[in-house]
């Protein structure tokens, strides 16, 4: 309580300190000139030199706002400016006294600048090193000793948010640095002993138990390079993020250092879509989302609602994820977007028809899909209702109300499919192909591969995973991926809607690809465990209709370059519209009956680089 209350008046109790230094300097500068501490017939003159001197002194000190700062996180710039008020309010103090004819002696006008000044800033210093020390008592004394990667901005608002946090669980041992001048000198007293490639030996020497990854601007490359050389350490590795977020943060930046992401592993930068170029398509049309609730569909309703929509229009047959996506846009636009939701199956096309008689749709994002590969084995009838039959309804719809651009989101799973869903999603390729030769309509497909982060991800369940101790499941040892995140993703594609004139397959450029076993190695050690001994990886075998490696264009197709270097069109595969639409005839009749085993037929005729057998 009455610590409280000594914080609340913590300014006037510093301003009387204040005036107790200077009136002090000034007694004993009056005094030393004269040779002695009476004041016996210097009385008035004294008296008129204190006064002159606390009211410049306390104005001044006011006006530099000295008082409003906290001198316990005090600077240098805070110092600095402490001095240059002294000194100020001194020169102001003397030039008073010659001019109101204070005769006070010029000596004393000399001892008083020197030793005013240094009782006001050895006051506050004298403030700031107790509370340093006070800090550092008061922090735990088992702490983790921490190299610090990067000796910039970054590291040194770490190491000051270290010295200032009692929470603290870290101690800064040493940093590294691949700027050759820096190595060997100290930042803020943390020396600088090596270059990154000396992690692993330095980690030894130090006995290091945590490295923090503090370079917040680096390009990916270079951040996977040192990731990568962090990893062979098998320590706990944490990044700070990048230095907008940590000073725009409201959290102690010590709250801000995060786990390694898969994203820093993939060792490119990343993709952002460009608004000004690719976004004006958006703006004024009413947009129709489906699988708006979705992973791949909720993030398309985020990034084309800030692009200023006409109307926006969720669809989605799950009303829990359908209802996060409507709260996220009403708490972020309130009353500036206008938008909904509809609730509804791409299967129902009565209540599709009723949707698109009224809406007046101008541009569909068609991302409704069943696409767990493994449970779409086992449930063939269920993939073709909804991927092929689903998006027949959108597709007939589309024409038939005037749609200007319908996109529809596919996967690699389609090239040369080994799996029901591969099938499914490639013969949605074939009817948005035929459908562009006989619509006004524009009718593209957008294929990519793994996206991270998304419902069913492999990457969410590592982390699961490596959180309760393992084991780790790979399917396979030699399985390779390509990966990309959901914004990456969502960015691409609503690039090459801008694009679309009609019929395109447009092919996202994923990187390169990425074996899943080294991945998994990798979270495990960036995670501070060692693969095999803290956290077993345990291989489960190929699941159903699953690829050692994903394709993201078949052979036949050929390669062709647009304005944006991460994306690529592949040539449309001629067939025969009539035998198509005649064998979507005899799909659906053997999915209304279930019947699994003509499905497998249909679909291997309608495909004819399907490559399958459903077990029994």
């Amino acid at each position: 309580m009455i610590y409280n209350k000594v914080k609340q008046f913590r300014k006037y109790i510093l301003f009387l300190c204040d005036l107790f230094s200077w009136n002090v300097a000034f007694y004993f500068s009056f005094a030393i000139n004269r040779n002695c501490f009476s004041l016996n017939g210097y009385e008035l003159t004294f008296l008129k030199g204190i006064t002159v001197l606390n009211i410049i002194f306390s104005s001044i000190f006011i006006i530099f706002k000295l008082y409003n700062k906290i001198w316990r996180y005090a600077n240098i710039e805070d110092f600095f400016y402490e001095l240059l008020a002294s000194i100020t309010a001194s020169f102001l103090f003397c030039v008073s006294c010659l001019v109101l004819n204070i005769d006070i002696g010029v000596r004393t006008l000399i001892f008083f600048v020197i030793l005013c000044t240094f009782l006001v800033v050895m006051s506050r210093f004298i403030y700031r090193v107790d509370k340093i020390i006070e800090r550092n008592n008061s922090q735990p004394t088992e702490k983790k000793r921490m190299l610090i990667v990067g000796g910039g901005e970054a590291a040194i608002l770490m190491l000051s948010e270290f010295s200032r946090s009692q929470n603290n669980k870290y101690k800064p041992v040493c940093i590294v640095d691949d700027n050759k001048e820096k190595i060997g000198r100290y930042i803020s007293g943390i020396k600088v002993e090596g270059s990154t490639n000396e992690i692993p030996d330095i980690c030894k020497k130090y006995n290091i138990n945590s490295i923090l990854f503090a370079i917040a601007a680096i390009p990916m490359k270079d951040k996977k390079r040192i990731l990568d050389i962090c990893a062979k350490t098998n320590l706990e590795v944490k990044i700070v993020p990048n230095i907008y977020n940590l000073v725009t943060s409201s959290s102690s930046l010590t709250d801000n250092i995060r786990q390694v992401e898969v994203e820093d592993l993939l060792g490119r930068e990343p993709i952002v879509f460009d608004t000004n170029l690719y976004g004006n398509y958006i703006k004024n049309n009413v947009i129709m989302v489906t699988g708006g609730g979705g992973s791949i569909g909720s993030e398309l309703c985020r990034q084309i609602a800030a692009l200023q929509p006409k109307h926006l229009i969720i669809l989605d047959i799950y009303e829990n994820n359908a209802y996060e996506i409507e709260q996220e846009l009403i708490r972020k636009y309130s009353k500036d977007l206008s938008f909904e939701v509809q609730i509804a199956s791409i299967r129902d096309i009565k209540k599709l028809e009723e949707i698109f008689s009224k809406k007046n749709i101008d541009i569909i994002f068609h991302a409704a899909a069943h696409k767990h590969v493994p449970l779409m084995e086992h449930n063939p009838e269920e993939a073709v209702k909804n991927n092929v039959f689903g998006t027949l309804n959108l597709v007939k719809l589309s024409d038939k109300y005037g749609v200007k651009k319908f996109v529809q989101i596919s996967t690699d799973k389609a090239v040369n499919p080994t799996n029901i869903m591969g099938a499914t999603k490639r013969i949605c390729e074939m009817i948005i192909q035929n459908m562009d030769e006989n619509s006004k309509t524009n009718f593209v497909a957008v294929r990519f591969g793994n996206v991270l982060g998304s419902n069913g991800s492999v990457i969410p369940l590592f982390k699961r995973q490596i959180k309760e101790g393992g084991p780790i499941t790979v399917t396979h040892p030699d399985i390779i991926r390509y990966f990309m995140t959901i914004q990456e993703a969502v960015s691409l594609v609503l690039t090459a809607g801008s694009m679309a004139k009609g019929g395109e397959i447009f092919v996202l450029d994923m990187g390169e690809p990425v074996k899943i076993k080294d991945l998994a190695e990798n979270l495990i050690r960036l995670s501070g465990f060692l693969p095999g001994e803290d956290i077993e990886i345990k291989y489960t075998g190929l699941r159903p209709g699953e690829k050692l490696y994903e394709e993201l264009l078949m052979s036949e197709e050929g390669m062709k370059k647009t304005k944006n270097e991460k994306i690529y069109i592949g040539k449309p595969i001629e067939f025969d519209q009539d035998i198509l639409y005649n064998k979507l005839k005899l799909l659906y009749s053997s999915a209304q009956r279930n019947d699994k085993k003509e499905i497998e037929k249909l679909l291997l005729e309608i495909v004819p680089t399907f490559k399958h057998k459903i077990k029994e």
